[in-house]
């Protein structure tokens, strides 16, 4: 028999998340998830959620979403880092361009998919109605097979595939809006048909890699400078019917909030008003669906008063507070 938590809604989140560092001027950095524990504890939030730790994901658990060489290649990468450490507590490992390892990243990863997990299992299982968890590293980017774009771990899409695959459901929803394509959770997606993935991104834009073409999954590229009435329109015209067709049993968000006006990694123009709205419209649809189930995870948003003011204004139509 489930037991019902104190609030409705769940925010997970662990240090462990602030320990995963790419160093001092890389944009993905621990201070993101000060930033907003920081908002949530001045804004006077702290009463209206449920707190949780993110527990550390059982590794195999990943080969739902990732392929068994790229988990094996991560595990062997975090335990020489782990002995490296020994004598350099520093030691890095670049997995691309943008993204590298640090003896603490591993642990990081497990406790960012072990959130998504537990939320996933916590609002089916009634304990929660929904939740946000605020995690660190992102995962949209993460392909199948390879790290990419600060992701070592695709959250969003293993949560997915473990609601389908472990929990049953016939029917999840993904909707990505970072202002980057989520490449890696339509590369893990695509072609399976209980899961639906809509979203918008900047194009063209970082990472600009090809399409997968797959029925189940709905792009929206859009211009830089594109504004909030405009992506408002797109939810509208395009997203919603499909969301309303394919009636999930789950929504599942991956909550970028790097098209904000403000946020130097994109050229959008999205303010906090913008993700509350949509916030509103993607609970709608759990409340008419998915019994109420929605899970958020945390994937962009670098510029750090308006992260910690735009998950403000996500968290308080999740709670469902003023905003």
């Amino acid at each position: 028999m489930s037991i019902a938590l104190p609030h409705e809604t769940g925010f997970f989140s662990h240090t462990d998340c602030r320990l995963h560092d790419m160093g001092g001027d890389h944009p993905e950095s621990p201070a993101r998830l000060d930033a907003i524990a920081d908002r949530v504890l001045a804004k006077g939030l702290t009463g209206a959620m449920t707190f949780l730790d993110a527990p550390l994901l059982d590794p195999q658990l990943l080969t739902l979403a990732h392929a068994p060489d790229y988990v094996s290649r991560l595990t062997q990468t975090a335990e020489q880092l782990a002995a490296r450490a020994l004598d350099d507590a520093e030691a890095t490992v670049s997995l691309d361009p943008d993204t590298t390892m640090n003896a603490h990243s591993w642990q990081a990863a497990l406790r960012a998919a072990g959130a998504g997990v537990a939320a996933v299992d916590a609002v089916i299982d009634g304990q929660l109605q929904n939740a946000f968890c605020s995690i660190r590293p992102p995962g949209h980017h993460a392909t199948r097979a390879a790290a990419m774009g600060f992701c070592l771990v695709s959250n969003v899409a293993l949560a997915a595939k473990y609601a389908v695959e472990k929990r049953g459901l016939k029917r999840v929803a993904i909707v990505d809006f970072d202002v980057h394509h989520g490449n890696g959770t339509e590369d893990i997606v695509a072609g399976d048909e209980r899961i639906l993935m809509v979203g918008f991104y900047q194009h063209p834009f970082y990472p600009n890699t090809p399409l997968t073409g797959a029925v189940n999954v709905h792009n929206s590229p859009v211009a830089a400078y594109t504004v909030g009435d405009a992506i408002r329109e797109i939810v509208t015209d395009e997203w919603l019917p499909r969301l309303h067709a394919f009636k999930p049993e789950l929504v599942l968000i991956s909550a970028g909030f790097d098209a904000h006006r403000l946020d130097d990694l994109g050229q959008m123009g999205l303010v906090e008003a913008d993700y509350a709205w949509m916030t509103s419209q993607l609970m709608a649809i759990a409340d008419q669906y998915a019994q109420r189930r929605l899970v958020s995870c945390l994937e962009g948003g670098y510029n750090l008063q308006a992260l910690a003011t735009s998950v403000e204004a996500h968290l308080r139509v999740l709670a469902g507070l003023d905003a």
